[in-house]
Order: structure tokens, then C-alpha cells, then sequence
């Protein structure tokens, strides 16, 4: 477990198509990135819980509250170009005092599809949506 945090750090840095992104809500910082999942090693996968496909996607979230890792309930669902939607189930990663939250998906092919994550902390609720295309790996 010790190298799955370094590792998706360095996934999200490293590759344009899993870009990180970042949305802010006063002193909470959500970052999120998408990618698939035959981009990670098989023995992190293994650690971290995540089946490895060339049609399984990984949702990535952290949370920071003032610049340190925070814990948050996280949730969400993807859905395809034609409507049809699936939720996304997050569980959390905790490691050397960071802490992330990970879901994975199923798509089919090339396709764009959109995003919405509910990000709550206590009594403060946040919705982030945006769209990613996804390339099954060849």
C-alpha cells in the first residue's frame, strides 16, 4: 500500500489524459482525476483494491480543507452519451497522512462521458460535473 499513493500522484501528473483537476470551495480544495485503469501496475492495483481492464475507468478525489488532507463523503455517478447512467461507489485510501477516494467504472469503447461528484463535509454539500473521453487501451 505504501507506493499506491506516490504512484496515482505521479499518474495524475504524468499523463494528459488522466489531468488533474481542481475545484475550490472557500478553504476546501477538491481534486479529481479520471483514467484507466490498465495504466496502473498490476501490483498496485492489487493493493488498492482495483481491477485492472482496458474498459475499467478509475475516478481519483482527494480533499484538502485549508492545504491538509481532510476526510469527506464522497459519491457520484458517470453516464454515457446516450443517458445511460451508473453510480459510482468511492472507498477510501488512506496512507501517510493522505487520504484518497477511489471509484471505478465500466465504459465500452471511445466515448465522452459525463460526470457528477457530491462532495459533502459536514454540513456543507459540493457538486462538481464535468466530461472526459475514454480511450479503451489497446
Amino acid at each position: 500500500m505504501r507506493r499506491i499513493i506516490p504512484f496515482l500522484i505521479a499518474l495524475c501528473l504524468a499523463l494528459p489524459a488522466a489531468a488533474e483537476r481542481k475545484q475550490s470551495f472557500g478553504d476546501l480544495d477538491v481534486h479529481y482525476s479520471v483514467f484507466n485503469s490498465s495504466f496502473i501496475q498490476p501490483d498496485i492495483a492489487s493493493a488498492a483494491g482495483l481491477v485492472r481492464s482496458k474498459t475499467q475507468g478509475v475516478v481519483n478525489v482527494a480533499v484538502l480543507k485549508a492545504g491538509k488532507a481532510s476526510t469527506a463523503q464522497v459519491s457520484g455517478q458517470v453516464k454515457n452519451l446516450l443517458g445511460q447512467s451508473s453510480a459510482l461507489t468511492f472507498r477510501q485510501v488512506t496512507e501517510s497522512g493522505a487520504i484518497y477516494y477511489l471509484a471505478q467504472f465500466p465504459f465500452s469503447s471511445r466515448e465522452i462521458l459525463s460526470f457528477t461528484l457530491d462532495v459533502r463535509q459536514g454540513d456543507d454539500a459540493h457538486r462538481i460535473t464535468f466530461n472526459q473521453e475514454m480511450f479503451p487501451d489497446d
